[in-house]
């Protein structure tokens, strides 16, 4: 029997249906993935009780810290024979690994340098005004020992293979490193930082990147469909990486350099043309950091943002790195933990203040009067809510004061930085998806399928939820790997003493090219 709504119901149901076919597919994952994920996204950047500080970055500077008074700065000790070793002075072709120590560098780069140098920073000294630069040079200093730590333990408990390939990272110093010094729990967290590792790769190292690689040259060119951006790119990629580390080490080595370069240089004539008020941007640099100039929250908010932003973009402690640091040619594996200790350095305290001066000297961001904040000088609106998006804008208008056609080299530079991340997190996933399922090239094969796919489905579309969901993904590595970096620390220190002992006494040589 054919039953009548009353016509008040019909009324109040209209709406919502009408409203569910208008829902489109995006919107049903991304609610879908935010109602299932949220609680974990939201358990990794909780903050701090009666703060605004997010307990995952004070797990990573704590950790930095430790290993920065632990390793006697290493940071600062071992700078110039890092220099030494990427130049590639102490190198010997006939050692186990696939790559040099700079092409191993050029690949871990490349999976951090990108839009955390570009859109995060700006985003860092819009909420923290320019004294977060300060903060995150110093969170970018002491993330060098942790990227020192987990490379070196990445390289000594590596597996290498009659082929000459190898598979190396967190996975393995977890199983093997624990094991030998009797500890319990190492093949627990390997699988569970593996599992983070895969899910973290196909979100934040691809999606996401596949994402703002559309909008920004959709930006350009006008707008078109994302899928035809993602198959473009899921192309090229797929030539990149199914040649392994060795074929993605050839084209970081070159990519990684050259858009650092070009990004460096454009910087440093904007800084050269306003020679005058670099004096008066560091002053501002120096105030902030310690008054919180022009900060709601002060200095806390200026070292929040600070420190933050140089999680968020050098990776330090997260453990990516020392997957592709594993495929250095060695048979020290403190060469490459020294070696390492030069990334957050180019990331973070290169980079990224490369980008905080120009913000600063450019006077996009002024103090209104008003309220003391800072707010976007154009139009004069409040910049307390900036997201990425908002950050690559501001960078651009930073940039453009010095040359008016600067956002189409930018938008070279955010594909650039795109691409190279995802090939670089391409290995990074594989790695841990061979732990977890085992190696052969058919079974590689398919996770470098999977991941050329997710590119198609990133630039497509807009799944805010499943980006949130990995980028906790890659922070919830942090977790898993920093507590086994202190459980493994003993170990490198062992490494440390003997090999710098020996470098001294001079049975550790440079060889002649």
């Amino acid at each position: 029997m054919k039953t009548l709504l009353p016509a008040a119901l019909l009324a109040v149901l209209s709406p919502v249906a009408a409203a569910a076919q208008e829902m489109s597919f995006d919107d049903k994952v991304n609610e879908a993935f935010a109602s299932s994920t949220g609680w974990f996204v939201s358990l990794i950047f909780a903050p701090l009780p009666g703060t605004s500080f997010p307990w995952i970055v004070m797990w990573l500077v704590i950790g930095a810290s430790v290993f920065t008074l632990y390793f006697g700065l290493i940071q600062l000790r071992a700078f110039g024979h890092a220099i030494s070793l990427v130049k590639g002075d102490y190198s010997d072709p006939n050692d186990a690994g696939e790559v040099s120590h700079f092409q191993a560098l050029a690949t871990a780069l490349s999976g951090t340098v990108g839009l955390g140098n570009i859109a995060g920073v700006a985003v860092a000294v819009g909420i923290g005004g320019p004294g977060a630069t300060f903060w995150m040079i110093f969170a970018g200093l002491l993330g060098m020992a942790s990227k020192f730590t987990e490379c070196t333990l990445g390289v000594k408990y590596r597996n290498e293979y009659d082929d000459g390939t190898v598979s190396g990272g967190p996975m393995y110093y977890m199983t093997k490193g624990f094991k030998e010094r009797g500890l319990p729990g190492g093949s627990v967290l390997a699988v569970l930082f593996a599992i983070f590792c895969i899910l973290g790769a196909l979100g934040g190292g691809n999606m996401f990147q596949a994402n703002q690689a559309h909008a920004q040259i959709s930006g350009i060119v006008g707008d078109y469909p994302g899928w035809i951006t993602g198959a473009v790119f899921a192309v090229i990629v797929f030539l990149v990486i199914v040649g392994g580390i060795k074929s993605i080490a050839n084209v970081t080595e070159k990519v990684v350099p050259f858009m650092g370069v070009m990004y460096v240089v454009v910087a440093l004539i904007i800084l050269l043309v306003n020679y005058d008020k670099i004096g008066w941007a560091f002053g501002q640099i120096w105030a902030g950091a310690f008054t919180g100039l022009g900060v709601a929250g002060g200095f806390v908010g200026a070292l929040i943002q600070g420190f933050k932003r140089a999680a968020f973009s050098n990776e330090a402690g997260v453990g990516s790195a020392a997957i592709a640091h594993s495929a250095v040619r060695t048979k020290e594996p403190i060469t490459e933990g020294v070696v390492s200790l030069l990334e957050p350095f180019i990331d973070t305290v290169v980079i990224c203040t490369m980008t905080a001066l120009v913000i600063t000297i450019s006077g996009v961001l002024v103090i209104n009067p008003e309220t003391g904040l800072y707010v976007l000088n154009e139009a004069g609106t409040s910049i307390q809510t900036a997201d990425g998006s908002s950050g690559v804008q501001l960078t651009s208008a930073a940039f453009a004061t010095g040359f008016s056609w600067f956002p189409y080299v930018l938008a070279i530079a955010v594909i650039l930085f795109a691409f190279s991340t995802m090939i670089s997190w391409s290995y990074y996933g594989l790695k841990a998806w061979t732990f977890l399922v085992g190696e052969g090239f058919v079974k590689e094969l398919i996770f470098k399928l999977i991941f050329c796919l997710f590119i198609v489905v990133g630039a497509a579309a807009q799944l805010g939820a499943v980006i949130d969901f990995s980028d906790a993904m890659i922070f919830a590595m942090a977790v898993v790997n920093i507590t086994a970096l202190y459980m493994l620390m003993p170990i490198v220190k062992r490494e440390m003493n003997s090999y710098f002992a020996r470098l001294k006494s001079g049975e550790i040589v440079k060889h002649k090219h």
